[in-house]
């Protein structure tokens, strides 16, 4: 007896993606959806539950236990959640997938590959999910007329360790990839060519085309351009490219690693945003007759973010050690300023041809989770834009001159909660539920830091005490 096929196989309007994977014979499809920090939580679905999953709303999606909404990257629940918890039993929540997300893994035999999000029972977004969230900004952005073209860049340490060797260690003394301040440096490229190209090659056949990659300044330290797109494109490329570089780096014995500030001594990791509004056909940000050539809606663009960027501050530094970061002389800015091409503002503004003309926000660590830190950014924006909000201080110049008056960013991610939590304007944009569940998991992960007995206070307190 014939096995008996399902709707999507059937039907004649079969998007691309879903016609493409029963030509290709694939037994099974790798999935996956953002968790609260950005951790790809995944699975493997046999192609028959896949093609059920892929069918249209209200059929299709496939059920994913909503703890990944409700615990800690460490798989630790959350007691102060309201949206989901033991309260109500961790029950499944619908994922549905963007079958634009088609891919295939060229570092996993070629396996299909497809991004999900959470929604309601009855198919409205899941005001949680991180995916959702920016959403939420864009659909607002595109509501105003603007489509939103950004770019990632990330900044990241790598390591000669595996997870079992790292567990050994328990967590002291990582062996660097390559030792020294090589920026730049072809020799030290080509010291790990293998794994340099594999990353080059194998993130572009995965769809993630990257702009540049070199060595930064710091021991076994890279940084990497993803290629400007449509936002909700280049946050997915983003998550996938810190999972996918992991995956890679495990290939040759590396484990890499996005911690903020990984070393005292050194410099942090970035997760900078490149960001510019379009109509579809034009750069919105340039302005040929302006002595800058920014346009009117650049500057309130930037003067949104300069007002409010603190309002979404968690967002943008996510985790304790996000705060580490933040230090005078270290290339991370700590004040919200904006500067001419002037890397050691928040804000760079980079303006010169119709096509390059964009705002660099700098203040974001390689620890986001690409969907939250894009829709902090682009909300803060777009709420300049909204307002008609001006810029009322000068660019600085140098390291900070003009800013000597501009209160820093605060140092602890408590502090950033508790502002974000009480922002009409975080609010507005993010809506209530997420606001208040994503305040709730920050102040988690404060009281787990709070709890912890470091190797600092061993240190300073065992002997002398």
């Amino acid at each position: 007896m014939a096995a008996k096929k399902s709707r999507s196989a059937t039907s004649p309007q079969l998007h691309p993606a879903v016609k493409q994977l029963q030509q290709s014979g694939a037994s099974k499809v790798k999935v996956a959806v953002s968790d609260i920090d950005g951790v790809l939580r995944g699975k493997l679905l046999h192609k028959d539950k896949f093609f059920g999953a892929a069918e249209p709303y209200p059929a299709g999606g496939f059920g994913f236990c909503d703890v990944v909404l409700g615990w800690d990257m460490m798989d630790t629940c959350y007691d102060n959640s309201s949206v989901t918890g033991w309260q109500h039993g961790f029950p499944d929540a619908l994922a549905r997938l963007d079958l634009n997300t088609a891919r295939h893994v060229p570092w996993d035999e070629g396996v299909p590959f497809f991004l999900g999000e959470f929604v309601n029972a009855d198919g409205t977004p899941h005001a949680a999910c991180p995916r959702q969230t920016l959403k939420r900004v864009l659909k607002r952005a595109e509501k105003m007329g603007f489509q939103v073209m950004t770019g990632m860049e990330f900044e990241w340490f790598n390591f000669l360790e595996t997870p079992q060797s790292w567990a050994a260690k328990k967590g002291v003394g990582a062996e660097q990839l390559t030792p020294g301040m090589f920026g730049y440096s072809l020799l030290r490229m080509n010291q790990n060519r293998e794994f340099f190209k594999a990353i080059m090659d194998e993130m572009l056949a995965f769809g993630i085309p990257i702009e540049g990659l070199h060595t930064e300044t710091g021991p076994g330290v890279y940084e990497v351009a993803i290629a400007f797109s449509e936002a909700l494109e280049q946050a997915d490329r983003a998550i996938l490219f810190k999972t996918g570089v992991k995956e890679i780096g495990a290939r040759f014995g590396i484990m890499p690693s996005f911690m903020a500030k990984p070393n005292q001594q050194l410099p942090g990791c970035s997760g900078h945003i490149h960001q510019s509004l379009s109509d579809g056909k034009n750069n919105l940000f340039y302005d040929a007759k302006n002595p800058r050539k920014m346009s009117k809606l650049f500057e309130s663009y930037l003067a949104g973010q300069v007002a409010c960027m603190m309002d979404f501050g968690p967002m943008i530094w996510p985790t304790i050690n996000s705060y580490k970061r933040l230090v005078d002389g270290f290339w991370a800015p700590v004040k919200p300023t904006w500067g001419m091409d002037n890397r050691t503002a928040s804000f760079r503004v980079i303006a010169g041809s119709p096509k390059a003309t964009r705002l660099e926000t700098r203040c974001p660590g390689a620890d986001v989770n690409p969907y939250l830190a894009m829709a902090a950014v682009i909300a803060a924006g777009l709420d300049g834009v909204e307002k008609g909000l001006k810029l009322t201080a000068p660019p600085i110049t140098g390291t900070n001159q003009g800013a000597e008056n501009i209160a820093r960013a605060p140092r602890t991610l408590i502090e950033t909660t508790r502002i974000f939590e009480q922002s009409d304007i975080a609010r507005d944009w993010l809506g209530d539920t997420f606001v208040d569940h994503f305040a709730a998991t920050r102040e988690w992960e404060w009281r787990q830091w709070l709890d912890a007995v470091t190797d600092w206070e061993m240190k300073r307190y065992f002997e002398i005490i």
